[in-house]
């Protein structure tokens, strides 16, 4: 039987972290918009929980979508993407958030290992300082995928 992930609250992650943590579990975290999932994106998640026993996926809110991305996305909502990111196997909890970046959730978390896509580059990763404040590491894994959501979309469009 294949156990699908569960969205939860910070409250909620926050009792399951203190329970993971006196078990010995070592709990990863990832996060992105997840906004038309494809390969890169499962590629991505499969190689996070690798590193650990526990994958924790943060989804970034329609709000905070907006405000990364621009007006017109997300394509599909948050409450869309949070039940279809659980629904893979590798992935154990999801929690939305409204911030641009997850410094809020991982500061209360303190994950293990804090994991960013590849594709993230030599920009600088905010939460980086926080996760290394209690002993956590950040990894850089790249997806060993070129395609990008926003390359899928302009696909789409030209195609019409």
């Amino acid at each position: 039987m294949v156990n699908l992930g569960e969205i939860k609250t910070l409250e909620e992650l926050k009792q399951a972290r203190k329970s993971l943590k006196d078990r010995g579990k070592l709990v990863v975290f990832t996060n992105g918009v997840f906004d038309l999932m494809h390969v890169g994106h499962a590629r991505l998640l499969k190689k996070a929980k690798s590193h650990g026993d526990i994958l924790v996926v943060g989804i970034n809110s329609d709000l905070s979508v907006k405000q990364i991305k621009g007006p017109n996305r997300p394509i599909i909502g948050e409450a869309d993407r949070a039940d279809l990111v659980a629904s893979l196997a590798v992935v154990d909890y999801v929690i939305l958030f409204s911030e641009s970046t997850p410094e809020a959730i991982i500061r209360e978390l303190k994950p293990d290992i804090h994991v960013k896509g590849g594709d993230w580059g030599d920009k600088p990763l905010p939460e980086k300082k926080i996760v290394e404040s209690y002993g956590g590491k950040v990894l850089m894994i790249p997806s060993g995928s070129d395609i990008t959501t926003t390359n899928l979309i302009k696909k789409i469009m030209e195609s019409e």
